[in-house]
């Protein structure tokens, strides 16, 4: 199995807490890394008779792409059950690396979310994130800041941009400043002073070491021109928040608004990824204006998320609109109501209670 995950999202903590005795290599040790770099057939050497029933993790395995031919022999040849960790599969892509074929499971690890969380706190997670050591903090903001700087340090220069370190940060800041907004690859570049190919391969870069997300746009309606370019999120808000120095988050401001809206992208993402559901998450926006913030499926659901505490019906047009085509669709609206009700074919949910639904499986 292929675990992947951003850094710090507790991939193995959660590897030792339900496997304490497997045998462990964490390429982030210099020594281990060092002497399987040198000679990766060590792996097969040191594992040729151990006991199959053993599971073996390999700890940010994509740091030596020649251990998965390795790997692949164990499997093959000694039935042997491995766990393959990792923050980024960019770079065994980029080095033709073995992915084992149809032998490997894939599965992806989130920031927590508001079901894993007794007593959720909803504006802690909009202040701080929900990387699991951000969270818990009353300040994070040191913790964010050497977060950024072991991505950039580890990340960045391991895609051999080390030169074009200051470009990338500038990049990042740029980014968070459009986080959540349609991506015009021409108007960043030039705020960036790079070129939009560049730029484009930026958000790659994000998006492939797990640190962001591009939501496509949705064009499958008929009666409205939609627009197909993507949207940007990164993959936690707090990270949006070190970025753009939001130390402090008033509701009822428009700072608290976007962070609201990336939170609940954040859940979704999650829940479709846990879940391993077939089901994308996409966005809905015409030419005349009309949007709706997250659409799940092929027009399945439809959701505008309002940070506002009663839902009016001018914030239900982009979901009236949409379903004009999807007469089918279940329209809903997530926000900071007191309670639960219904707008005619809308349903207005209260924050806490649609993550409550979505989690149980009911949205």
């Amino acid at each position: 199995m292929f675990l992947w995950g951003a850094r710090q999202t507790g991939k193995s903590t959660l590897l030792k807490t339900l496997f304490p005795d497997a045998r462990r290599y964490d390429l982030l040790h210099s020594e281990e890394f060092e002497r399987l770099f040198r000679y990766p057939a060590l792996l097969r050497e040191e594992l040729k008779n151990i006991d199959p029933s053993n599971i073996v993790i390999i700890d940010e395995v994509q740091k030596i792409p020649q251990l998965l031919n390795e790997v692949q022999w164990l499997i093959c040849n000694r039935n042997i059950r491995f766990i393959l960790c990792g923050s980024s599969a960019r770079k065994l892509f980029r080095a033709g690396a073995n992915l084992l074929g149809g032998r490997a499971l894939r599965a992806v690890m989130y920031p927590l979310v508001s079901a894993e969380i007794p007593d959720f706190d909803l504006l802690k997670a909009l202040h701080n994130g929900m990387l699991p050591r951000h969270y818990t903090t009353p300040n994070p903001q040191r913790r964010l800041q050497a977060y950024i700087g072991d991505y950039l340090n580890e990340e960045i220069r391991a895609e051999a941009l080390s030169r074009n370190l200051l470009s990338f940060t500038r990049f990042m800041e740029i980014a968070a400043q459009c986080n959540g907004e349609m991506v015009v690859y021409k108007n960043i570049a030039q705020d960036c002073g790079v070129s939009a190919n560049t730029v484009k391969e930026y958000f790659n870069i994000l998006e492939q070491t797990m640190i962001g997300y591009l939501i496509q746009g949705f064009t499958a309606t008929a009666k409205r021109r939609a627009i197909a370019a993507p949207k940007f999120y990164y993959f936690d808000v707090g990270i949006v928040n070190y970025l753009l120095k939001r130390s402090k988050i008033s509701t009822g401001t428009d700072d608290f608004g976007r962070a609201f809206e990336h939170l609940i992208m954040q859940e979704i993402i999650a829940y479709l990824g846990y879940t391993y559901s077939d089901e994308k998450l996409t966005y809905w926006r015409t030419s005349g204006g009309y949007e709706v913030d997250f659409i799940i499926g092929n027009g399945r659901i439809a959701i505008e998320v309002k940070s506002c505490e009663e839902v009016k019906p001018r914030h239900t047009k982009g979901l009236k609109a949409f379903q004009e085509d999807y007469p089918h669709a279940r329209i809903i609206v997530v926000s900071m109501d007191r309670y639960r009700r219904m707008m005619g074919s809308v349903e207005v949910f209260p924050a806490m209670e649609f993550l409550a639904e979505l989690w149980k499986g009911n949205i």
